[in-house]
């Protein structure tokens, strides 16, 4: 009989758990030339708990994912081989157990913006995550080996059917989930959503790892310049896809319209590092189009995120019909008709 994601997800409140974690990491610590100098501060989600610990060389970070996003620890692990520069080197990783220990980051872009709101901090943060897509892209069927979701054009109609028969995770008819007539409509768009599928695969840019939630508290801006973190929303999927999450984001906290020309900067910023091999018209409809299909993409993410047993988990259902029924919304980058 086979067991479900919910079913293998560690306990992570069980003394015996806390334990054995602990015991990982005062060892991979005692390694690196460094020891534990106070008590770990927690933060526990459904998808993930977060150790923050203190050492005699500065606060490190523990992190372990549940079964749904523990493909993190190998993803941060495999960056940090190709892209040393854009993400952190882990100090210690646990493929098996999705564990991953870190050195702190320093200040967010968050921390940044909150001092000076410029989007010119975004219009040189994005080119380095960009560039991190590109050195990453040979390696996606690599990653999909290691365990990172497949989310690539040619799969992702597929996917999409199959979220749509989880009637459950899309709460259909249920308070906070899809209502009939809304999911009814979403069963039909699976031809279109499949024909746009189709078109952007075949525009042929290559599929890499795409973060799926990069906004600018994952985004450290130190003096060691632009690093990307937090990937357990992560998969191999269209690049372009990220900037659903990052100009949302973006012009919710700025309060821009979908139609504002910064926007259109951030985005054009973004696809200058394909510009050596394909014309700006392909790469503004090859966003356009992974912008729209990208609700999906976000759906499955949380699906994965909070299939565990965390009785908190219900505080977050509804993000899986939320970003489904996004599919109708309008694009970061076009204005309402």
């Amino acid at each position: 009989m086979t067991t479900t994601a919910a079913e293998r997800a560690p306990d992570w409140s069980s003394e015996q758990w806390q334990v054995r974690a602990r015991t990982w990491v005062d060892a991979q610590l005692n390694s690196a030339g460094r020891r534990v100098t106070g008590l770990v501060e927690p933060r526990v989600r459904p998808w993930s708990l977060v150790w923050r610990v203190p050492t005699d060389d500065g606060p490190v970070w523990f992190k372990a994912n549940n079964p749904g996003t523990v493909h993190e620890a190998v993803l941060v692990e495999t960056l940090a081989e190709s892209t040393p520069d854009r993400v952190l080197t882990p100090i210690a990783v646990d493929r098996e157990q999705g564990w991953s220990l870190l050195p702190d980051g320093g200040e967010s872009l968050r921390d940044v913006l909150l001092r000076d709101p410029d989007l010119a901090h975004w219009e040189r943060a994005l080119p380095g995550y960009a560039a991190l897509q590109l050195a990453s892209a040979p390696r996606a069927d690599e990653l999909v080996a290691l365990g990172v979701p497949d989310q690539r054009p040619e799969v992702l109609a597929a996917l999409f059917a199959e979220l749509l028969d989880d009637r459950a995770a899309l709460l259909v008819g249920a308070e906070g989930g899809l209502s009939p007539d809304v999911y009814e409509r979403l069963r039909a768009e699976v031809p279109s959503y499949a024909q746009r599928c189709r078109r952007l695969a075949d525009i042929g840019i290559p599929a890499t790892v795409q973060h799926d939630d990069l906004h600018d508290g994952n985004v450290f801006a130190g003096d060691a310049g632009y690093r990307y973190f937090d990937w357990g929303d992560a998969s191999v999927a269209h690049p372009f896809g990220t900037l659903l999450v990052t100009l949302r984001s973006v012009a919710y906290a700025k309060k821009l319209a979908v139609d504002d020309a910064g926007l259109v900067r951030l985005r054009d910023a973004y696809l200058e590092a394909w510009t050596d091999s394909y014309d700006r018209r392909t790469l503004v409809e090859a966003a356009d189009l992974a912008i729209g299909l990208g609700p999906v993409g976000r759906s499955l993410s949380w699906r994965r995120a909070l299939d565990t047993p965390d009785e908190s988990r219900a505080e977050y259902a509804n993000a899986v019909p939320g970003w489904l029924e996004e599919l109708f919304a309008a694009s970061p980058l076009q204005p309402t008709s």
